[in-house]
């Protein structure tokens, strides 16, 4: 396969990487700073510098040209502020939703996060810091648009909070479960089973368990 990563640089991403390019898949991976590439191409992946808060849609579909699955796993990062979580996390999500359209790139995986329940409607949890609900609303957003489309094969995955602990292979993965952590290991061997074994419209939410991935990933309704 070749899978295009959106937000290549991050810390699940770059596992996601390996991962693909170690079993020969092709990866390219969308990054904003050229000092990344080096990084990239030392896991094997094709850095392509692209800043999907700037980009056009024709832009970015020019590099999804030929894939078989795109993923986005960009973020607007922990020191961003609430303008940056609307114009990454939610409005660069759905610039890669146009451009697998229009490249014709059907299998499309958001990393979303589990919590943006809990701003549906227009909530404000207590107590949360304005920052953060802006991100899940900027999440939820995203879900949101581009899950209906009937262009392209998206799954959505909600993980849990998120650790750099060795990862085990093992998760509980289903439509809602209780919140927990997950090694980032896992996360990224999750997104790879999801890119093999595609569940259109399925948004799932993703912690540590006892599950082997590949069985939670084919128990997936």
């Amino acid at each position: 396969m070749r899978i295009v990563i959106a937000g290549a640089h991050g810390r699940v991403a770059r596992r996601l990487g390996r991962l693909l390019s170690s079993r020969g898949d092709g990866v390219a991976g969308l990054v904003r700073n050229p000092d990344h590439r080096a990084d990239l191409e030392s896991d094997g992946i094709e850095p392509v510098v692209l800043d999907l808060e700037q980009a056009s849609v024709e832009e970015v579909a020019a590099v999804l040209a030929g894939a078989d699955g795109v993923v986005f796993a960009a973020g607007g990062g922990s020191n961003s502020g609430i303008a940056r979580k609307d114009t990454v996390d939610r409005a660069a999500a759905v610039l890669l939703a146009d451009a697998a359209e229009t490249a014709g790139v059907r299998r499309y995986v958001l990393v979303s996060s589990m919590g943006v329940d809990a701003v549906a409607g227009g909530a404000t949890p207590d107590g949360t810091d304005e920052v953060f609900v802006a991100y899940l609303r900027a999440k939820l957003a995203a879900e949101q648009d581009v899950l209906p489309r009937t262009g392209l094969d998206v799954t959505v995955l909600r993980p849990g909070g998120l650790t750099d602990a060795p990862g085990t292979g093992r998760v509980r993965l289903d439509r809602h479960v209780a919140r927990g952590q997950v090694p980032r290991d896992d996360v990224a061997a999750v997104i790879v089973a999801l890119l093999d074994d595609p569940h259109s419209g399925a948004v799932v939410e993703l912690v540590a368990g006892d599950t082997d991935v590949a069985e939670a990933v084919a128990a997936i309704v």
